[in-house]
């Protein structure tokens, strides 16, 4: 066993922690237990209520008839004492906050006792009480000696003092000592505005003296600056002899609590970032509102800047926290635009690919001489950051972060920074690479949508959009040409798909429906009906709507001035008729025919309408009437109100409005359209349709001749 008087060394620092931490909790133990003082635990998610041997005691039960539930509790409370004791439980529980009681109990064999109580619920990370701790004694042999509150809470771990109605110290507890740092020889009698000068005109202040006040409890969190440098949760309540106050530190409770949201803010800000730049392709559209979702959660300041193949800066986009200094922000961002690309620290940046953090002082040293100097020391950064943002093969420009009033990076903000830089960078390398890729693809498909003839006395409109949210091509086509007898064919077709092979189809079906109608001279059915057994015989392996609408014309009806349109629809949506009148007309049949690509020996029909001159025929895709939230019914009554509405236009405007009306530039389909308008044939060709355009073998119109 060692001789006597001799100490044994304890080893290690975390073993001497240990054993005082033991210390401490038995001490706590022994003076609770000498003070007759019970503790409880009631566990709000199970319904649990634990009692320890003193409090099942307290409350005359056993371990054999005590249920461990607060029902048993609530069954020995006085009945003139149930509501407020319960009303009181509740509102720590709603609240998270402290408990506390003094209410009286009922024995078995009639006894009554006094019981004082103290406890406070926990929550859990989302805000929600979850357990309910505390302790209780019997006070009925103190309960005309002011129950002694002081005397049994000097044995509880936590703080404790109790303030005169002069604001002086009259009693402070072994834990508030430790707490408060101070002794209490030292505190009792002296003004606690003298001796914790900061909780002047604070939330310390105003609690204490709304307390006094109103008469009522206060409970608060709030922090005291040096030399305590720490988060208390305090409960003051009046009495007659001043005021007593009971508190915890919750330092590291807050600072978790603290960590924990800076973390949920930095996921939350990658998250935002990373949907907003996977929602656009427009690199100035992500770097305008990059630096707007970076601060303040990341930094005070940010400016990112786009450089050009040639390491020219290309865009500037910046954001500050505060108000009042995003012009000088925005104004330093342009001045050093022409020289970023020449400093040390940049060019070392966007080599390496490596951050670089420098000090404020750092960071105004490395700025360029003149203008940009002066301004960011006026900006008065206390650090900086510069990321580089990098595509597949190169870098394409920077991100600069600046922090004010000694706010310094710490080291998952600056990981988090990396990884908004990175998903920046990719997001700009896509914008770029879609851009090329949308430039060649616009061209690809002016070149197979070329421009339709004007005959005479008919004027021919076309429109093509193609899906914001897709590639710029699609399998939506229009065509108009005059065949051999100078009649007159409008085509309007669909291949599912919005990509480069429906493209593809397209003008490959497109090229198709010409050769057919240009050699056979046929009608619409029969090319319709040519163009299924092409199909099939050329393997195509997709679906096509189509509607093909040929103008023509008898001697007689020139003499009365009308045309006939014959059209035949393979699952398209229907023409729309605008009379001379105004009138507008779906020419719709009773049933639609087949689409393409799936009987290649259907049968398909023809319709036949006259039209006065001066009527307007439109043929168009289904994306300019389609939307997420409606059918294509509603889409078409939406279109034939436009038309009614706005089809006293020239041509031109009319398929403008039109347009911009049903789809506002942003189709969620690709929108194709072509339309006619029939002039009078007794009157020259109106200046507003522009001139003729017809190949010099089309037979010229018989109405001038």
């Amino acid at each position: 066993m060692g001789d006597a008087g001799q100490t044994r060394p304890l080893g290690s620092a975390p073993a001497r922690q240990h054993v005082d931490e033991m210390a401490t909790s038995l001490r706590g133990e022994l003076a609770m237990q000498a003070a007759g003082i019970g503790t409880f635990d009631w566990d709000l998610v199970t319904g649990v209520l634990d009692w320890d041997e003193r409090l099942v005691a307290l409350f005359g039960y056993d371990d054999a008839t005590f249920e461990r539930s607060i029902e048993g509790f609530t069954a020995r409370l006085h009945p003139d004492d149930r509501t407020e004791v319960t009303a009181r439980l509740q509102t720590a529980v709603d609240e998270c906050g402290d408990f506390s009681a003094l209410y009286r109990i009922c024995l078995p064999g009639g006894a009554i006792r006094w019981v004082s109580a103290q406890g406070r619920a926990l929550s859990g990370v989302d805000g929600v009480a979850t357990r309910l701790l505390g302790a209780a004694y019997d006070v009925t042999e103190q309960r005309g000696d002011a129950l002694g509150v002081a005397e049994v809470l000097e044995a509880m771990p936590a703080g404790f003092y109790s303030l005169s109605p002069g604001w002086r110290f009259t009693h402070v507890n072994a834990e508030a000592e430790r707490l408060l740092g101070r002794r209490r020889e030292d505190l009792l009698g002296e003004v606690i505005w003298d001796a914790f000068p900061a909780a002047v005109s604070s939330l310390f202040e105003e609690s204490y003296r709304r307390a006094v006040e109103t008469g009522q409890p206060v409970s608060f969190e709030a922090h005291y600056p040096a030399p305590l440098d720490g988060w208390y949760e305090l409960r003051a309540w009046p009495t007659a002899d001043g005021l007593s106050v009971y508190f915890i530190e919750v330092t590291d409770r807050v600072r978790a609590q603290d960590e924990l949201r800076r973390a949920a803010e930095r996921t939350l800000t990658v998250a935002r970032i990373s949907t907003e730049l996977a929602g656009s392709m427009d690199a100035d559209v992500a770097t305008g509102q990059v630096p707007r979702m970076v601060v303040p959660a990341l930094a005070d300041a940010c400016i990112v800047s786009v450089l050009d193949e040639h390491g020219h800066t290309r865009a500037v986009s910046s954001w500050h926290a505060d108000e009042a200094s995003r012009d000088l922000l925005q104004r330093y961002a342009r001045s050093r635009a022409a020289a970023l690309a020449g400093i040390p620290a940049v060019i070392r940046v966007l080599t390496t690919g490596e951050p670089l953090q420098l000090t404020g002082e750092q960071a105004v040293a490395t700025a360029p001489a003149g203008e940009p100097q002066e301004l960011l020391s006026r900006l008065a950064p206390s650090a900086a950051l510069a990321l580089p943002l990098r595509g597949r093969s190169h870098t394409l420009g920077l991100v600069s972060l600046f922090y004010t009033d000694g706010r310094v990076p710490t080291a998952d903000e600056v990981a988090t920074l990396r990884d908004v830089a990175e998903r920046l960078g990719m997001a700009l390398d896509n914008a770029r690479l879609y851009g090329a890729q949308r430039q060649l693809a616009l061209q690809l498909q002016h070149s197979m949508l070329t421009a339709p003839p004007e005959p005479d006395h008919a004027e021919i409109v076309v429109r093509y959009f193609p899906a914001a949210e897709a590639a710029a091509v699609g399998g939506d086509w229009y065509d108009a040409f005059l065949q051999a007898d100078g009649a007159t064919t409008l085509v309007i077709g669909d291949v599912a798909g919005h990509d480069s092979a429906a493209a593809a189809t397209m003008g490959q079906l497109r090229s198709l429906v010409r050769g057919i109608a240009l050699s056979t001279g046929a009608g619409p059915a029969a090319v319709l009906t040519d163009l299924d057994r092409a199909m099939e015989l050329l393997r195509f392996r997709t679906l096509v709507t189509a509607a093909v609408a040929r103008f023509e014309q008898t001697p007689d009806e020139i003499e009365r001035g009308t045309t006939r349109m014959r059209w035949s629809n393979a699952g398209h949506t229907p023409p729309i008729l605008l009379t001379p009148e105004g009138e507008v007309r779906v020419l719709a049949a009773e049933r639609a025919d087949i689409l393409l690509g799936v009987d290649p020996e259907a049968s398909r029909r023809e319709s036949v309408v006259e039209l006065d001159r001066g009527s307007t025929v439109l043929l168009y895709t289904d994306g300019l009437v389609e939307r997420r939230d409606a059918d294509l019914d509603a889409g078409t009554d939406r279109l034939a109100a436009a038309l009614a509405d706005f089809g006293d236009q020239p041509l031109q405007e009319l398929c403008d409005v039109l347009v911009h009306h049903m789809v506002d530039g942003h189709p969620d389909d690709d929108v194709a359209l072509v339309a006619v308008r029939l002039h009078p044939q007794d009157r020259p060709r109106p200046p507003v349709a522009g001139p003729t355009d017809v190949p010099a073998s089309v037979p010229a119109d018989p109405a001038g001749a």
